[in-house]
Parts: structure tokens; sequence; C-alpha cells
């Protein structure tokens, strides 16, 4: 078995290889390293398992061409298309990188099953698709879906596209609504940003908003272990789930008071008026992963517990 993970070189990425290889799978993987970095994947490029290709996505006769060779080493069975943006506030403030970096990836990825004939593709959504719903505790079937970053339009237009693929050639998909995923090797996120504020400044913590967001966090090995988890067990056309915590979650100020005190523990902390942090932040976020739970999967830790392996886990690889 050979599967093809897109963004390999990412934070998600390089958890799913690990995974992959201790299995014995033969890993075909892309990243352009625009937000991954090659030192995540160094371990890896020794085995005769693994196979990198630094390239972009979009450049498609390229994509193909390299992409067809490995294929005809070993055929590909499963991509898992993880590349996008990751950067929300970059999306906002430039329309075209979300609609390159995470539409058009997933368009010329799935040109590429097409032409290669792979069975099954695995999608990395987001919650972000669901947009702003207050506290109401959000299921898969909910909607209408109105997202308020450019990021989530994009996951929403691809998921679309992929249910579009799943009528005409596409055997089999995955789409997982990804919740707020927290550990190592991070390169963006609440806590890498808290720690490396502290870093700077060891006497305050200076926090954008108001302290009162509320999400619920999963642990990364949790969020790999559920993907897998649902690909033996879920066989409908389209397979569709959020993934998170069974939780309600934790406040912006519950992680800032953790990484204060783990990390600097005599700095002050400082809080902004809004109760979000950025345009296209959602505030307050509560998922309903009952569909996951149905099908036999649950979390083994809660979002405080794992905001707190987490924060330990990001001091050890920084220091």
């Amino acid at each position: 078995m050979a599967v093809l993970i897109t963004g390999v070189a990412g934070f998600i990425g390089t958890n799913l290889s690990k995974t992959f290889l201790k299995k014995g799978t033969t890993v075909y993987g892309i990243d352009n390293l625009c937000r991954g970095e090659k030192k995540n994947i160094n371990k890896f490029l020794s085995s005769n398992k693994f196979h990198f290709l630094e390239m972009d996505i979009n450049d498609y006769d390229s994509l193909y061409n390299q992409v067809c060779l490995l294929n005809k080493k070993e055929s590909i069975d499963q991509v898992w298309h993880l590349a996008a943006n990751s950067d929300i506030p970059a999306g906002v403030a430039d329309m075209e990188v979300d609609y390159k970096d995470t539409f058009m990836t997933t368009y010329y990825i799935l040109k590429l099953i097409k032409k290669l004939n792979i069975e099954t593709l695995v999608f990395a959504s987001s919650s972000a698709v669901y947009g702003n719903l207050g506290e109401k505790k959000i299921s898969e079937n909910d909607g209408p879906l109105f997202p308020i970053s450019n990021y989530g339009a994009m996951k929403l237009a691809s998921e679309a596209l992929i249910s579009s693929s799943a009528e005409s050639f596409l055997n089999k998909s995955y789409i997982f609504r990804f919740p707020n995923v927290i550990g190592v090797p991070a390169t963006h996120g609440v806590i890498l940003d808290f720690i490396q504020k502290l870093k700077l400044d060891s006497n305050n913590l200076s926090v954008l908003g108001n302290g009162t967001q509320q999400k619920t966090y999963l642990h990364v090995d949790e969020l790999i272990d559920a993907m897998h988890f649902i690909v033996a067990n879920s066989k409908d056309k389209i397979n569709y789930f959020n993934i998170g915590n069974i939780d309600d979650g934790v406040t912006v100020k519950t992680i800032a008071d953790s990484v204060v005190k783990l990390c600097s523990p005599d700095a002050s902390i400082s809080y902004g008026s809004e109760n979000r942090g950025w345009v296209g932040d959602v505030p307050k976020f509560n998922y309903s992963i009952e569909k996951l739970l149905k099908l036999g999967w649950k979390p083994k830790l809660n979002s405080e517990e794992s905001v707190i392996k987490a924060i330990n886990q990001i001091l050890i690889k920084l220091s």
C-alpha cells in the first residue's frame, strides 16, 4: 500500500506520516515548504518507504509527471490532502491566498486522482465551514453554512468539489472537519503564539481579544488516531465527520493562565477589548462529535488536558 500526503512537512502531515511509516506503508509526500518545514521530515528521508517531492501542487504538469513516476513504482491507494493556507488573517487580507493554496490545490489533486484512477481521497476540512453559530452545538448536518473567513469559504468550496467528483469518478472520500488541533511540531496557533511572545517579553503576555473566546482543543495524536479509525470503519461513498473533543472547551484566558504558569510565572497578562482575536475568528465554538462517538471512537484527553500536554511539548521542543 502507498499513500500520497500533501502538506507532508506541516504539523499534521508530519504526525500522519509517522503513523503510516510505523505500519510499513509507503508514503509519497508533497510540500512546497511555504509553511511546512523540511526539518520536520528529515528523520523520514533515510527510509526507503518515504519519498519527498518539494513542489507546488498548482504546477499541475509537474505534479502529474512526478507523481505518475512514483505511482508506477508502487500504486497509490489513498491521497490524504492536507495542504492549505493555515494563516486565516493572511487569507482575510489577501483573498488570493486561500483561493490558490486552499481551493486550487484541491482542484488539482482531484484532477490528479481522476487521471491516475486513485481509489480514495481523505480531505482535511475545518470547523470554519460552519461560520459563527454562537453557542449552538454544531453537528455535521447543520446549516446553512456561511463561513466568516476566506479560509472557511475555500474549505467549503473544496468540500463541494469533492462531492461533485464523487458523482463522476471519485470512488470513496473522507471529509474531516478539524477542530483546534494542538501539539508538536506546531507551526502556528494560540499556544505557540503565547509562548513565543513570552520568550520576547517574559514580563507581560499581550492577548488578542478579551480572553472570553471559548473553543474545544484536540491533541494531534488523537486527531490522527480518529482519522485512521474513521477510514477503517466508515465505508460510505462520502464519509464526513466532525473530529473534536466531547467537552465544552476552554477559554483563551485559561490557556493564557496555563502558559504563564508553566513558562513565565511572574508575567502579567493584558487583554484586548473585543470578544474575538481577529477578523474571521469565531469567538465561541461548540462542536458535536456524536456521529463519531456512534462509530466507536472517543478522545482520551479533554480540552484542558490537551492544552497542558501541548504546552509542555512545545516548551521542550523550543528549549
